[in-house]
């Protein structure tokens, strides 16, 4: 099966028996620890006496007796087989035997637990996921230390063969929910499987709006644990360091993990701050255009001469130029991502010049403009997980503001209102506590009440208002 590929080693043993009992010991190189395979396995195993034992009997007495301190499992099919070891297990195989028998001796490369840099905290725990499946679970178990924490495993990707653990609380989470889950991974027909986001699409609601995902992703364990005891389901992908959590919904995305640590008054400024940016973020280079273009009768006199001022002096119209300087932004953007950090400095002050002063002292772009796209762009990043609708956003309300001035934001305004409206997340409406309105689900939406009252009550997900199964 395996074609005479280099990393796969099968090492002949012989038993002591009176049988000529002889097997296999099969591995993948650079996937297992032969160190400890060797030390705490194949040595006793070898010096074990087996007598007459038949192979059967053998493979069971190693199982049961002679195994060491190693994790060992027993199986039957080729299947299991090819998963063990492309797992970093060590596989014992007994010629004749009607078993296998998998030991646990993984010791591959993977990098440590660390601070997720994509979800800074101020106070709370520094530890984030990281790509072996097994660390992730662990990182779980120690903070809900409850046997109704169950993970179950299952296996997408029929090329790649990648192993899933759905993660939830048994007294939490909807069976309906569960079941859903289950069969939409079942159904899944990628080839391969690399990251958490290939799964996004199929866990999502068809028929439904696709601008904002009703997948949450997360790097944080403790951020996973609050989730599971709403009833929620949390997706394990190994090779990941993220967890998809389903259900989500629209006001998760204004939610952190430091709302939880801080002072309540603080955390529901901190929420003001971030809804405040949000519309600035989409509405502002929208309004401006639609503003300068269409009514300049609504701007203070000495501000309607300065932009109109600084308008005269540029040779393209207003919504060409927020246009052009809101693209040229993303493709800075882009290259900051993408090039070395040697060379980031470089593009930082050949983009603050070019983009910045020069462009506007040469005469290609306003003043206000700039000000204007760099706000938004600003305060698109106080709510990160919301960048790709958020910029999607902003140029078709730049368009309608274009086309139609205050009239076309406000149609645009409504059509996206409405899409938002219909959305749902595995049957729970995207929209909820906001539509369908819920009085005592809002104690945590635009204010976070305090401990007192948050803990009386646990708000499951499957029991906010037009949910469609319970």
């Amino acid at each position: 099966m395996f074609a005479q590929s280099v990393d796969l080693t099968i090492k002949d043993i012989f038993l002591k028996s009176k049988n000529n009992l002889h097997g296999s010991v099969i591995t993948i190189e650079g996937l297992c620890s032969k160190d400890e395979l060797a030390q705490s396995v194949l040595n006793a195993v070898l010096a074990y006496e087996y007598d007459e034992l038949s192979p059967t009997q053998a493979a069971d007495t190693i199982l049961k007796s002679v195994g060491g301190s190693c994790d060992m499992t027993e199986f039957y099919s080729v299947k299991e087989l090819i998963s063990y070891i492309t797992s970093g297990f060590a596989v014992i195989a007994i010629d004749g035997a009607d078993k296998m028998i998998a030991v646990g001796v993984q010791g591959y490369s993977y990098r440590s637990v660390s601070e997720p840099e994509s979800e800074v905290v101020q106070r709370g725990a520094r530890e984030g996921f990281t790509e072996p499946l097994r660390v992730n679970m662990s990182l779980i178990r120690r903070r809900i230390k409850n046997p109704d924490l169950v993970f179950e495993q299952l296996t997408v990707g029929t090329e790649s063969q990648t192993q899933l653990m759905l993660c939830y609380l048994q007294h939490c989470v909807s069976p309906a929910l569960l079941k859903k889950v289950r069969q939409r991974l079942e159904d899944c027909d990628l080839p391969v499987l690399l990251a958490s986001g290939y799964l996004c699409e199929y866990l999502e609601d068809k028929g439904t709006s696709r601008l904002f995902s009703g997948v949450g992703i997360s790097e944080r364990p403790d951020a996973v644990c609050g989730k599971l005891t709403e009833g929620r389901i949390g997706i394990l992908v190994d090779g990941t360091p993220a967890v998809l959590i389903v259900p989500r919904l629209f006001v998760e995305e204004f939610q952190g993990v430091d709302d939880y640590s801080n002072r309540s008054y603080y955390a529901t400024f901190v929420r003001f701050i971030k809804y405040l940016s949000f519309f600035i973020s989409v509405f502002l280079p929208a309004l401006y255009v639609a503003v300068a273009q269409f009514h300049p009768e609504y701007l203070p006199t000495y501000i309607l001469t300065k932009t109109a001022e600084s308008l005269a002096r540029t040779p393209l119209p207003v919504t060409a130029e927020v246009l052009l300087i809101t693209f040229v932004y993303e493709i800075m953007k882009e290259a900051g991502l993408r090039i070395p950090k040697s060379l980031g400095h470089a593009v930082s002050i050949v983009g603050g010049l070019v983009v910045g002063e020069s462009a506007v002292n040469a005469g290609i772009i306003s003043a206000s403009t700039l000000m204007v796209v760099a706000t938004a762009a600003i305060c698109s990043y106080v709510t990160a997980p919301l960048y790709p609708p958020i910029m999607l956003l902003r140029v078709v309300f730049i368009l309608a503001a274009g086309a139609a001035g205050l009239w076309g934001v406000t149609l645009a305004s409504i059509a996206v209102l409405i899409s938002i409206c219909g959305k749902t997340s595995l049957g729970v409406p995207y929209l909820s506590s906001l539509s369908p309105f819920s009085v005592r689900t809002m104690r945590d939406v635009f204010v976070r009440a305090g401990w007192r009252l948050l803990s009386k009550h646990t708000i499951r997900v499957q029991k906010f208002p037009e949910t469609e199964e319970s």
